[in-house]
């Protein structure tokens, strides 16, 4: 049988957070926990920082310590509109990063006081912003030990998605060509460094003032979507990573070779489909699937110096909806991640 004791001292106290680790139950004697949450859907001020009841895991489960939690794309759409989950109330949030509290039953893997990091399952999973939550088991990694958590909160649902699609969907090789739009975003600017291990020759898609970050990370060529058309190369490329859709991706499939593969991260139109048909290329739509084997190597990929990611700024998790905020503009290099511990 697991262990499901929990460790003390877990993390000191940060009142910006308003974490407090010394509550522990409510008047009824349920463990409580901090969560931003949202009763109604809409814009960022209706996220609120809520008491709600922690959470216990149930078989092949762990609960984890939320030391950070990064916010991507998918939380400030689904904030605002119901994709895929089902209307407030709601816990948003799959990235995270944190302490292994305690274990459910049949888990092998882990035990209390292990670091980790991971996605929750996506969609239906969502819920790491918060002081706790619970996922299966191999939803989850150790966390590299030369990395902080907020590093590691930052990577797990853009890296998995650059891992899944160039690597296992698009079987990305040494020598080839690929384009990344997007390329200084979240999944972008994570995309370009796994390329680029890979042995691929890389062009990302960005402004021109993020073209010498682009540089840094890698990257071999530079298209200012502002001014510049992508579709004008000497060479086409064997595989696009899209992370914008619509007449973007339509317009992927003319810079592919026959063959080529498009991988787009946003569902694709008819008209996609039938250009993709008539040159001869493939266009596939990826919805990002938490894998304990890909975050083991994403893992890897940081353990070795070959990945790491970008974090323009951080939020205490009561300070969310500023975050939010920020993410709407749709100019983040890189990622933004909620601190809790």
């Amino acid at each position: 049988m697991t262990s499901t004791n929990t460790p003390e001292n877990l993390g000191s106290t940060n009142p910006a957070t308003a974490t407090d680790s010394a509550r522990s139950a409510a008047t009824d004697g349920t463990p409580v926990m901090l969560a931003l949450h949202q009763t109604v859907l809409g814009g960022p001020e209706v996220l609120r920082l809520a008491e709600l009841p922690r959470p216990a895991p149930g078989l092949g489960e762990i609960l984890v310590a939320v030391h950070a939690a990064g916010l991507n794309p998918t939380d400030v759409k689904h904030r605002a509109l119901s994709i895929f989950l089902p209307p407030p109330p709601l816990t948003l949030g799959w990235d995270v990063s944190g302490t292994v509290v305690e274990t459910g039953p049949g888990v092998t893997l882990f035990q209390p006081g292990d670091e980790v990091f991971g996605m929750l399952p996506y969609p239906y999973g969502a819920g790491s912003h918060a002081e706790y939550v619970t996922g299966p088991t191999r939803a989850f990694a150790a966390k590299p030990a030369e990395i902080d958590h907020v590093q590691a909160a930052a990577l797990p649902l853009a890296a998995l998605t650059a891992w899944q699609s160039l690597v296992e969907t698009a079987g990305l090789r040494a020598g080839q060509r690929v384009l990344i739009h997007a390329a200084a975003g979240g999944v972008g600017h994570l995309a370009v460094q796994i390329a680029k291990e890979r042995g691929a020759h890389v062009t990302g898609t960005a402004s021109a003032p993020k073209h010498e970050f682009l540089r840094e990370l890698g990257a071999d060529a530079c298209v200012d979507h502002r001014s510049e058309d992508f579709t004008d190369t000497a060479e086409p490329y064997d595989v696009v990573l899209d992370a914008l859709g619509g007449e973007t991706a339509t317009r992927s499939v003319g810079v592919l070779r026959p063959g080529g593969v498009l991988v787009s991260l946003v569902p694709g139109a008819e008209d996609t489909s039938a250009a993709a048909e008539k040159a001869q290329v493939r266009a596939v739509t990826l919805l990002v699937e938490h894998d304990q084997a890909g975050m083991r190597a994403v893992a890897e990929l940081v353990r070795r110096g070959r990945l790491r990611a970008h974090v323009s700024d951080t939020f205490p998790l009561a300070e969310g909806a500023r975050a939010h905020e920020l993410a709407e503009t749709g100019r983040t290099v890189g990622k933004l991640v909620l601190t809790v511990r």
